[in-house]
């Protein structure tokens, strides 16, 4: 196996990037170990949100090369149900250097092949493509927006006519905060509900279902919930305490 594959290169960008966000706190490396669980959970989650609404972008921009993508491993893998496969292939997939940052030779791999659980991922007249591709289009600048405000010491902005002072304020970040995590919560349960009814579970283990549907789609319900409770937090208090 590559050092860097799939799910390495995944696993580096979330330590990574938690890593940049919690080297802004304003102060030493005792403060950072007291972060709270809530602001580790939630830096988690934006990380995650921001890697994956990078990739509904691809989606996105590169729909005709995962359609195609899809009927080949639709030929190859669905006979026989071993659509698994197909899944521990693709994030055991060694990746170039020179691909690690292309959409359409290497990201575009997830979408066709998720689309052999769920076909609607590789048609752009369906509900789940272009909640996707909303949510990527979107979700990047709010993800950040709260990153910044869960590790920068926003009460030095209190007084300031900056940008910042705006940009960063507690009326802001609970708004934009809150408008975000429950449209990716509210997408998340809409795009559940259509699977179910349109029964695109059948022929597929419940264990299949569970992992690569179930488990990965709740991480966009859960979160969202301590998202949205950090945001009321944020309206009521009139500040960021909710993260101490």
């Amino acid at each position: 196996m590559a050092l860097l594959n799939v799910a390495s290169a995944i696993a580096i960008f979330l330590l990574a990037s938690t890593y940049a966000f919690l080297s802004l706190l304003p102060s030493n490396t005792a403060k950072t170990l007291s972060v709270s669980p809530l602001t580790y959970s939630l830096l988690f989650f934006n990380n995650l949100n921001i890697f994956i609404a990078m990739c509904e972008i691809v989606l996105g921009l590169n729909i005709l090369t995962i359609q195609q993508d899809y009927k080949r491993l639709h030929a190859k893998y669905s006979p026989g149900n071993h659509e698994w496969s197909a899944c521990v292939k693709f994030l055991t997939m060694p990746i170039p250097l020179s691909q690690l940052c292309s959409g359409k030779h290497t990201w575009s791999k997830m979408w066709s092949t998720y689309s052999l659980y769920d076909p609607s991922y590789q048609n752009q007249e369906s509900f789940g493509f272009f909640i996707d591709f909303g949510n990527g289009l979107s979700t990047i600048p709010p993800s950040i927006l709260m990153n910044l405000a869960m590790v920068l010491d926003t009460s030095s902005y209190a007084d300031s006519d900056s940008w910042s002072s705006t940009v960063l304020s507690p009326l802001f970040v609970g708004c934009v905060g809150l408008a975000m995590y429950w449209q990716v919560m509210y997408g998340t349960i809409i795009y559940v509900l259509s699977f179910m009814f349109n029964r695109r579970y059948e022929g597929k283990s419940t264990l299949e279902v569970s992992l690569f549907v179930g488990i990965s789609n709740s991480l966009w319900f859960f979160f969202p919930i301590a998202g949205i409770y950090s945001c009321v937090c944020i309206l009521r208090d009139g500040n960021m305490s909710v993260f101490q």
